[in-house]
């Protein structure tokens, strides 16, 4: 964060009006201790959150309370107003107990956004556009500065299936992509064919579990479809097949997770 004299600190990216400081941050760790030589540890995930709370405002508070040891960098309010709330060299306290592609501490390695929607317990109502329009220009200037590859730009849920469904099944995900944001393909197509679903077990399935910790998912190989495995393809689901979302893992959820691990920029070198 940026301080210059008799003035409040400026946030680090244009597309916040300002900064409304929150409390609930700490050093960026590598391992369990921070770099070393006064560096940082740069950010390379950026991970979208919904509040989950009836009132923007309401959620604002929570996120800014020494009480609650929560926080994120960013919040984006329905209208698209945006404040920045850690400084991006700090490590907000914003996904908890997750995982991906090994990495356990995702609070070190990311850029946390809020987003002001009350989420699954109102009902997931639809983003607004001009709240998505601010996500995007968000977005644009955080994984530029950052230098983020597409695919881990992402959700809540990806990184702690078990735990949360944030943003959900709503948020455009296509939209991001078409702006240069994520790592998305079209989603395939809803039909029949085989499926796997809790309760299966064998080869298969281990098969499927081992594709799912290709792309980066935290899922033991087991060769059961177990509860742990529902919740990876149910937030595989709710982020790049939201037209069906059931824990099942179905031939559009298979054909879809193999076009981005074959797409996806560590595989192509991009």
């Amino acid at each position: 964060m940026t301080e210059t004299p008799n003035r409040l600190p400026r946030p680090d990216s244009p597309v916040a009006a300002k900064v409304f400081a929150s409390p609930n941050h700490g050093e960026r760790l590598i391992g369990a201790e921070p770099p070393k030589g006064g560096s940082i540890r740069a950010p390379d995930m950026l991970i979208l959150h919904y509040t989950g709370m009836p009132e923007a405002g309401e959620a604002l508070t929570r996120l800014c309370s020494p009480i609650s040891e929560v926080s994120a960098h960013y919040f984006v309010f329905e209208k698209g107003h945006v404040l920045q709330l850690v400084p991006e060299a700090r490590r907000a306290w914003h996904a908890g107990v997750s995982f991906w592609q090994g990495e356990t501490d995702i609070n070190s390695a990311s850029i946390g956004i809020e987003i002001a929607n009350p989420g699954h317990p109102g009902g997931m109502p639809p983003y607004p556009d001009i709240q998505i329009d601010a996500v995007i220009a968000l977005t644009q200037d955080i994984v530029a500065r950052w230098g983020i590859r597409a695919d881990r730009v992402l959700a809540h849920s990806d990184v702690a299936p078990s735990r949360k469904m944030d943003p959900g099944e709503t948020f455009p995900w296509g939209r991001l992509s078409q702006a240069g944001v994520g790592h998305w393909v079209h989603p395939a197509a809803i039909a029949g064919g085989r499926f796997f679903s809790p309760g299966d077990r064998g080869q298969p399935v281990e098969a499927l579990q081992a594709m799912f910790a290709l792309y980066g998912y935290g899922i033991a190989i087991t060769g059961l479809y177990d509860a742990e495995t529902e919740a990876v393809v149910t937030a595989f689901q709710r982020h790049f097949r939201p037209a069906r979302v059931d824990g099942i893992a179905d031939a559009s959820t298979l054909t879809t997770l193999r076009d981005l691990i074959a797409s996806r920029p560590a595989a192509t070198g991009a």
